[in-house]
Formats: C-alpha cells, sequence, structure tokens
C-alpha cells in the first residue's frame, strides 16, 4: 500500500472515530487552524492565545477556547465573524433577519435576538481585547486577521458584564516594522468585485505603521419586476432593479511607538462604511382558513380589507430569485473606532492601558412584508457612540508559583434611534423614538497558584456596578394627525441600578505532557435594563406617575451559573490534538426578547424563565500526513425550561426554546496535492452542518389552523436546519520574482443550501405575516493575490 494511501485510510479511521466518540466534548482547536508549519507535527505549546488576558499556551487554559488562527482564516477567505460559521462547537454566528450589518451570535444556546441599539448581547465581542458593546454594526471586515478566540462559556470574571454565552476576541496581526504585504483581486457570481490589500511600512526610529483596506461590490440576489398580479391594485412600482446586494468598503490603520525594550504603545483606527441593500425579506405565509383572517380570500372580511392587501398572492416557502417591492430599501451604516493600548514591564509584572472610542451611524428602511403592496415599512435613525477605558495588571511571584490579573475598567455609552413605521398604507403610523445611557464600572482579579508542578488552582472575582437611564416617545396616526401616547424624557422615570459580584474558579492537572484536565466553575451576568420599545401604557400611579409601567419597572439581569470539565489532549507523537468538553448550565432570569407585531411593532423583552442546558463538545484537529490536516468538531445539546411564567402562569412545557439547535457539526480538510519549484496546489473542503432548531420563544401547542386570535406558534417559525458545504482550490507560492503569486477558485454553498435560516412572524394581529430569510445561493469565483 502506497503511502498516500495508507495516510488516506488514517485519515478516514481517525474521522469515523471522532463522529463515533460518544459522551465526550472538545475545548480548543489550534491552528491549522492555527498556523502549524508545514510537515510539522502539531504542537499545542506553540498555540498562543490571550483568552486569560494574557499570553498563555491554549493547553494551559482551563477554558473552552477555540484558536483559528490566520493560517487557516487566509486560505478560507474569512475576515468578518459571520463568515466564521460553526467552527467551533455549540456555537452559531449569523447576521440578524433584517441587517448584514448586525450579529445574532448564539453560544450553548444563549442568544440575543433584538436588533435594537438598547439591547444587550449574550456573547461579548472584543477587537484586540476592546468591547465592542452593541450587535448593530459589529459585522465588518478586518483584512488581516492574526486569530480568532471563541471563549464557550460565562466569562464574566475577566471579561464582564454581557459575556454570559462566553467572548469572542478579534486580534489583528501588529505592524512588523519591515516591509511586506499582499493585494488581492476578486471576482465573482453576481458580479462580485472585492479588492484587498494589506502594506506593512518598514519602521523609522521606534515607530512602524500597517494600512490594510478592502472594498467589495456585488449585485443584488433578487431582481426587482414589475408586480405580476394586477388585481392588487395599491401595488406601487419598484424603487430599484435588484435587492440584496453588497457595497462595503473598510480601513484600518495602524501605529505602533516602542521606545525601549519594555515600553509598546499601540494606535488602531478602523473604519468600515457601507451602503448597501438589506436581505429580502420574502413573504412565507399568511393565516388562512378561520373567519376573520384579513388576508384570506375566504373571510368574510376580505372585501373590505384584503382585497386592497391581498397578500396571499404573494405568499412563496422556496426560494425565490425575483420579488416586487415597494420601498426604497437600505443599509447605510458607518463605523468609527479609536484604540490606544500601551504596555509596559515592569520586572516581574505587566501594566497595561487599552483606551476606546467607537461610533455608529446606522440608517435603514425595510420593506417588512416583501410585497409591492405598501403593507409594513420601517425606519431605524441611529447614531451611537461608546467610551470605555481598562487598566490591566499581569505578573508572576514567588518563582512562578503564582501568577495574577487584575484590572480595573470605566464604560459608557449613549445610543439614539428614531424608527418610524408605516402599516396598510400610512393608515397605521407610529413615530417612534427611544435613547438610553449606560455607566458602568468594575473591578476584577484572579489567581492562579501553581500547587505542585502538575496541579493548578484559580480564582477570581469580579465588581460590576452600572446605571441606564431611558428616554421614549411614541405617537400614533389613524390616517389623520399624530396623537402622542407615551412620552418619557431622561430623567422622567428612575435609573435603572445594577451591581454584581461574578465568581469563578478553576482546578487544572496535567497529567503529562500530552494530557491536561480541568474543572471550571463561572457565573455569567447579563445587564438588565428597560423596554426602549415599549407601546404598553396604563393610568398613571404613586408607583410609575409616567403611566409606562415596562419603564417604571425595568427588566432584571440574566445571570448564569456554568459547570464545566474538559480535557486537552496531544496524542500520536503531537500530530492529533482531540479536545474533550462537558458543560452544565443554570439560568435564572432568562431575558427572552419576544417579537409581538402588535402596536408598533416592537419586541418586549421578558424575565420569563429559568433554564437548564447542558452539552458535549468534541473538538479535533489532525496532520496524519505532511501533506493533509483534517480538523472537526461536534456539538450536542440539550436546552429546557425549568419555569416559564407568562401571565402568572407556569407554561415551560409550552415554549420554544429559541436559537439552541441540538447538535452542530463542522468538520474539513486542507490537501496539498502536489507541490515544486513552480509552486503548490491545495484543496480545501469545509462543511458546516446546523440541526433544526426554533426562532422565536413562541407556543409549541396551539390550533392545527391558526386565525386572528390564536398565539404565535413556534412550529411554523422553526428554521429546518442547514448543510453549507464551501470549497477551494489554491495554486499558491508561485514565484514571480521577488514575489509570490497565488490563485483561488472556490465555491461556496456548493450543493445549494436554501433552507430558511431565519424568520419574522407579525403575529396574528398582522393576519399571521411571515417573512422568511434563506441563506446566500451557490456562488463560484477566482482570487488572484501577490505577496510581497
Amino acid at each position: 500500500m502506497s503511502a498516500k494511501l495508507e495516510a488516506w485510510v488514517s485519515a478516514a479511521a481517525l474521522a469515523a472515530g471522532l463522529m463515533a466518540a460518544p459522551g465526550q466534548a472538545a475545548v480548543s482547536t489550534g491552528d491549522d487552524a492555527a498556523s502549524v508549519a508545514e510537515g510539522e507535527a502539531i504542537d499545542p505549546d506553540e498555540i498562543v492565545v490571550t483568552a486569560q488576558r494574557r499570553a498563555e499556551n491554549l493547553r494551559d487554559v482551563p477554558v473552552a477556547v477555540t484558536a483559528i488562527g490566520s493560517d487557516y482564516l487566509q486560505k478560507r477567505g474569512i475576515d468578518s465573524i459571520d463568515n466564521i460559521g460553526s467552527a467551533a462547537p455549540n456555537v452559531k454566528i449569523q447576521a440578524a433577519p433584517s441587517s448584514k450589518t448586525t450579529s445574532q451570535i448564539s453560544i450553548r444556546g444563549s442568544a440575543s435576538s433584538n436588533p435594537a441599539i438598547t439591547t444587550e448581547p449574550t456573547v461579548g465581542l472584543y477587537l484586540d481585547g476592546i468591547y465592542i458593546a452593541k450587535a448593530a454594526g459589529s459585522i465588518f471586515d478586518i483584512v488581516d486577521l492574526e486569530r480568532v478566540e471563541v471563549l464557550r462559556g460565562p466569562q464574566g470574571t475577566l471579561y464582564g458584564r454581557n459575556t454570559l454565552a462566553g467572548a469572542i476576541n478579534l486580534v489583528p496581526k501588529k505592524p512588523s516594522g519591515e516591509f511586506g504585504g499582499r493585494v488581492e483581486a476578486t471576482y465573482g457570481s453576481y458580479d462580485e468585485r472585492k479588492l484587498k490589500a494589506v502594506i506593512d511600512l518598514p519602521a523609522v526610529g521606534p515607530f512602524s505603521a500597517k494600512v490594510s483596506g478592502q472594498l467589495r461590490k456585488r449585485d443584488g440576489l433578487i431582481d426587482l419586476v414589475p408586480n405580476p398580479y394586477p388585481q392588487a391594485v395599491l401595488a406601487r412600482p419598484n424603487p430599484a432593479k435588484d435587492t440584496d446586494d453588497i457595497d462595503q468598503l473598510t480601513f484600518a490603520g495602524q501605529l505602533r511607538f516602542a521606545p525601549s525594550d519594555n515600553l509598546t504603545v499601540d494606535y488602531m483606527y478602523d473604519h468600515s462604511r457601507t451602503r448597501q441593500t438589506p436581505y429580502f425579506a420574502q413573504l412565507y405565509r399568511v393565516n388562512l382558513g378561520r373567519p376573520g383572517d384579513i388576508f384570506d380570500p375566504a373571510s368574510p372580511s376580505y372585501p373590505f380589507f384584503g382585497a386592497n392587501f391581498p397578500l396571499s398572492l404573494y405568499t412563496r416557502t422556496e426560494r425565490q430569485k425575483t420579488a416586487s417591492i415597494d420601498v426604497d430599501v437600505r443599509e447605510h451604516v458607518k463605523v468609527r473606532g479609536h484604540s490606544f493600548i500601551a504596555s509596559l514591564d515592569i520586572g516581574a509584572a505587566t501594566l497595561k492601558s487599552l483606551t476606546s472610542y467607537r461610533k455608529i451611524d446606522y440608517r435603514d428602511a425595510l420593506d417588512l412584508d416583501g410585497t409591492p403592496i405598501p403593507v409594513a415599512s420601517t425606519q431605524r435613525i441611529t447614531d451611537y457612540h461608546a467610551f470605555s477605558q481598562e487598566v490591566q495588571l499581569t505578573g508572576e511571584a514567588f518563582n512562578d508559583v503564582v501568577k495574577y490579573v487584575f484590572g480595573a475598567y470605566y464604560f459608557k455609552d449613549h445610543a439614539e434611534t428614531n424608527n418610524p413605521q408605516s402599516y396598510f398604507a400610512g393608515a397605521s403610523r407610529f413615530d417612534s423614538r427611544y435613547g438610553q445611557h449606560t455607566q458602568s464600572y468594575a473591578a476584577y482579579g484572579q489567581i492562579d497558584v501553581s500547587v505542585t508542578p502538575r496541579l493548578t488552582l484559580s480564582g477570581g472575582l469580579r465588581y460590576t456596578h452600572e446605571k441606564k437611564d431611558i428616554k421614549r416617545f411614541l405617537a400614533t396616526s389613524a390616517g389623520g394627525p399624530f396623537a402622542t401616547q407615551i412620552d418619557v424624557p431622561y430623567g422622567g422615570v428612575p435609573d435603572a441600578d445594577f451591581e454584581r459580584l461574578s465568581p469563578a474558579a478553576s482546578v487544572r492537572y496535567e497529567f503529562s505532557d500530552q494530557v491536561t484536565a480541568y474543572a471550571r466553575y463561572a457565573q455569567g451576568y447579563k445587564s438588565g435594563g428597560f423596554n426602549a420599545e415599549t407601546a404598553v401604557t396604563a393610568a398613571p400611579t404613586p408607583a410609575c406617575p409616567s403611566g409606562v409601567p415596562e419603564l417604571c419597572a425595568p427588566y432584571r439581569p440574566e445571570v448564569v451559573d456554568s459547570y464545566e470539565v474538559g480535557i486537552k489532549t496531544s496524542l500520536l507523537d503531537r500530530r492529533l490534538q482531540l479536545n474533550l468538553t462537558g458543560f452544565w448550565d443554570e439560568h435564572k432570569d432568562l431575558q427572552l426578547s419576544v417579537f409581538l407585531g402588535n402596536q408598533s411593532a416592537a419586541s418586549v423583552i421578558r424575565n420569563a424563565a429559568a433554564t437548564r442546558t447542558r452539552g458535549i463538545e468534541i473538538e479535533a484537529l489532525a496532520r496524519p500526513a505532511d501533506w493533509f490536516t483534517l480538523n472537526a468538531s461536534v456539538g450536542l445539546l440539550d436546552a429546557k425550561y425549568k419555569s416559564f411564567i407568562d401571565g402568572g402562569v407556569e407554561v415551560a412545557d409550552n415554549r420554544a426554546f429559541p436559537s439552541a439547535p441540538s447538535y452542530t457539526i463542522q468538520t474539513g480538510f486542507d490537501w496539498r496535492v502536489v507541490e515544486g519549484n513552480w509552486g503548490q496546489f491545495s484543496v480545501i473542503g469545509d462543511l458546516s452542518f446546523t440541526s433544526s432548531f426554533y426562532t422565536s420563544p413562541y407556543q409549541l401547542r396551539g390550533p392545527a389552523v391558526p386565525g386572528p386570535t390564536s398565539p404565535q406558534l413556534a412550529r411554523l417559525t422553526k428554521s429546518p436546519g442547514r448543510a453549507i458545504v464551501n470549497l477551494r482550490g489554491i495554486l499558491a507560492e508561485v514565484p514571480i520574482g521577488s514575489m509570490r503569486g497565488e490563485l483561488t477558485l472556490w465555491a461556496r454553498n456548493l450543493f445549494k443550501e436554501d433552507a430558511p435560516q431565519n424568520f419574522i412572524d407579525f403575529g396574528p394581529s398582522f393576519g399571521g405575516l411571515t417573512v422568511a430569510y434563506y441563506p446566500e445561493p451557490r456562488t463560484f469565483g477566482a482570487t488572484l493575490g501577490l505577496r510581497f
């Protein structure tokens, strides 16, 4: 048997073994996935992460962390978090239904689905260790990443509030002080064009600099065609030739000042500009079959209402390539960020300062019904800015027996949104505006003690105090002048004050140089706040003189107690990493964002439930031969409500658990097929599979045929899951003088997965109007690159 055939058999056996390993779970894929040199074994001691706020070898970190390195990212063309997909087990990353620049991240069944600027995420997102506080505007390109760290499980002690489910840290490459760089040009389906450049400049004295940027444009995925139904008398002409296009420009400039061996100051400016159209909201269904259904042609009320708004003509459950809409849809976003990071070595310790300022200007216009009839449209005009300052002290003592991290943190932000809405040809309109200030202080510390050369104990604690205020204005119009319903200015209701102690403890034991195990307890904390979109009013009372009960009684913080065990291994002469994790999480005061689709079509956030989530995770990285690398991960998840109180009634057995697929699978290979003096040719393939999941926490049981008074049912907006296969062929390291050339041929979504991945159900007051959002279709393209 040839050496290559033996290696293929070994790889197949390894994959089969991984998929068959029951009851085990994983912690971290390194990097071939993380910078493994060609022809060498995989060495976890060479994979350095900052998951505990200091540089450590991946194997020494008692946390479930996946490190995705620059080689993996570059070969697969990954430059933003939404392209990571499910690279880590029990992780689901995608854009929000109505925005390509707003992230929706789920880790271990915890997710935030409300894109409002005043809501808090469940997963903390960091750029080089600096917190990006909001989901809006958080999907942006970082052209030259060194690695991405995905930390699963609560990170409340070292990372703070809103890392209840985990944290993702994007780590850009720093200036090297040596001249070099690369340029790339891409052309693909739907006339996609992308230019990317990275230039590292030579050092000038203590200064070194680097610039990078990317311009990407693509035609729309949906061609807009004239209204096909003349009986839709209110139909309006299309505002454009297509929708769901891309027009993005990103830029980053970095400057490093290193006047001495012990002092480094890094400044980074990142800028992202988007002027594109959002995802197409495809009309998926309306309620039919019961008297009173407003869009049902058989309903007695249809001649008086539905005949003017015949949405049933436009419903489709298969992905469409053409459509007709009436709104000049758009998504215009500008994000600007400044960060200063100074690091000073003071003997056995390092003092670090992290300062940041971030500003987001967000403007969109949405056709909520996906038809040419003016049924539902809205805009979001948002201005947001945030400032943070953090000071860290990390070091070692007593001959490295003790390692410590201490820090103090300050954060403040200001958010304002103007959210005008129009329904049924302007017969119902809303002037909806809200705003919020947040101010937060924290102090934290963690100490690791090496009790023996193999046994390490860790303990940490974080204190957080935060304060929020709120502004809410809502006026309605039924075809005439606006009438004010809510007018609560800043200071109109008492501020919301929250404080929390977030502990963590772990024990790590190194059985050998190849096997390390750990057990960890951590508490996560997600900020409480106000229902800024509320449309609920009541008679004023002494306890609530504003008459807006959801502003007088803010929703409470969500807290999780997490228990985790894991094992990290480096086997077969370091050619296999196999990492396993099991976890059990108990959530209290779960914050559920429920879209009701009534009044001003707002979501409400409720402390409705206590939950239990548990799961198993398996991750592996293998190099059975110098020319072949295999990676795989499996996440198993079991999530349930222990209690769910709705209107004073226990309904835990009749509510769906959203964004919690029972299993996720990711596997991929990197095969260097042939190489010579002319360069090398490789093939890279990746499969990402997510099982079915509910998209909203609606009722599980209800009438077989929904009607005008029936509740929203979870089964009607359940995603069937999806399997995405990507394939790339890369001709690399082609000598062109002193430079190296590269040609990549790629296919995304090779087998045309077209199951809906998200929904919005407007509920019975909107006739069960439900829109669906689909993954991008199959696309092909080529990328030419030059490295110098």
